[in-house]
């Protein structure tokens, strides 16, 4: 498996019409426990056996903001799967920076 999304019910199933697999979280707890069971971190593996761990792991920026600190923490690690956030149900966040606002930031260059 190369892709796995977790987020609102709608976003899933979108992405799952596209072929990818993916879990419906509704608060933080949902989102944490799939979170750590995708990433390796549960002794639960219910959802996915060890040859089918994603490569990349889309998460909804709703989904993400409910476990920012353990998203971080897993980002340090540089270990797959590769986490990509994208916009929800109700498209953007305006409180949370862009990729494009943040290399602006870093190198001062607009792109």
């Amino acid at each position: 498996m190369e892709y796995f999304v977790i987020g609102e019910s709608e976003i899933v199933t979108g992405f799952m019409l596209a072929g990818v697999k993916g879990k419906a979280v509704f608060n933080r707890d949902d989102t944490l426990e799939i979170f750590k069971i995708i990433t390796g971190q549960s002794s639960s593996h219910a959802l996915i056996s060890e040859d089918e761990k994603p490569k990349i792991l889309i998460l909804t920026e709703e989904a993400a903001d409910m476990i920012q600190e353990e998203v971080l923490e897993w980002q340090m690690k540089a270990k797959p799967p590769l986490i990509v956030e994208v916009p929800g149900l109700h498209g953007h966040n305006p409180n949370r920076k862009s990729l494009t606002d943040s290399i602006k930031e870093a190198i001062g260059i607009q792109i």
